[in-house]
C-alpha cells in the first residue's frame, strides 16, 4: 500500500479534508505551478478533486458549421415553384 506521502508519479495524491482544509492554499498553488492532482476525501471515501484549470479554447466561427448539413442537392432552387422577384407579392 502506498504511502499517501509519498507521491506515485502521474497520480492523484488523496489528502483528508481536514488536511485540505488546512492547507487549501498551498496546494491550490502546487496545483498551479506544477499541474498536481488531489483527491479530498472524507472518512476515506473520495468526495472532491483539485486539478488544474485549462481555459477552453475558443471556437473559431468561420466554419464552426462544417460538416453540419444532412441534405444539400441544389439549395438555390426555389423552394416551392418559380421565383419571380419582379412581381407584386400578394402580401399587403
Amino acid at each position: 500500500m502506498a504511502d499517501r506521502k509519498t507521491p506515485v508519479p502521474d497520480s492523484p495524491r488523496l489528502v483528508p479534508a481536514a488536511d485540505f482544509k488546512a492547507t487549501c492554499l498551498e496546494l491550490m498553488d502546487r496545483v498551479r505551478e506544477t499541474g498536481a492532482e488531489y483527491i479530498v476525501t472524507k472518512h476515506g471515501r473520495p468526495v472532491a478533486k483539485l486539478v488544474p484549470y485549462v481555459a477552453p479554447t475558443p471556437k473559431k466561427f468561420v466554419g464552426s458549421l462544417k460538416g453540419t448539413v444532412l441534405k444539400y442537392e441544389r439549395p438555390f432552387d426555389p423552394i416551392d415553384g418559380e421565383w419571380d422577384v419582379n412581381k407584386p407579392s400578394n402580401e399587403g
